[in-house]
Formats: structure tokens, sequence, C-alpha cells
């Protein structure tokens, strides 16, 4: 039986539904390998659906795996807002398509 890291109130819906669900707690190691795991498969229900529930769905594996790595997520937006103030962000839409190898053309 194959098995994969479920939100923390699947067990109780699937009661509910009068079925018995066969459940283990990870290890902290193992947690971070479903956690990984479930970021990819959450990754590819947003790209096939690009719906504002698969983005939350994302968004909620990456702030468990901040959490499992000992970060707050307030730290994680603290960063993220550094690099953003360094580099950009993704707004302008920007395709980067190389450099000109010739130099520049004033």
């Amino acid at each position: 039986m194959s098995g994969k890291l479920v939100r923390d109130k699947i067990p109780e819906i699937i009661r509910a539904d009068g079925k018995t669900p066969i459940t283990r707690i990870l290890s902290d190691e193992e947690y971070l390998q479903e956690l990984d795991r479930k970021l990819n498969e959450e990754v590819a229900e947003y790209q096939a659906d690009k719906s504002i529930e698969e983005m939350a769905d994302v968004l909620e594996v990456l702030f468990a795996i901040c959490e499992a790595r000992g970060h707050s997520i307030e730290e994680l937006m603290e960063v993220k807002q550094a690099k953003q103030d360094k580099r950009g962000g993704f707004r302008d839409k920007i395709f980067w398509e190389g450099n000109n190898q010739w130099g520049r053309y004033e």
C-alpha cells in the first residue's frame, strides 16, 4: 500500500465518511521528504489548474516546510522582502534572453 502526507484533518474527514484510515506519524526526516514530495504534487496541480485554491495549497506546503526547517513564516517573509528589495520581484514581466556579445551600443 502506498501513502502520502495529508492535511491534519483528513483522517477525521475519512472517519466521518464511515471509513477507518490507516495512518502513522512520520519521523522528522520522513516528514521533510514527504513535504518535498507534496510540494511537487501541489505545484503540478497548480500548473494543471491555475486556480487560487491550488496556489493556496502550494503556499500551505511552503509554510510547513519553512516551519519544519526551523524558520518562522515571519522570517520567510523578511527574507523574501530583502531579496525583492535587492533584486526586484517579477511584476515587470522582464524576460532575459542573454547578453549582447558585441558590448553596448550607444
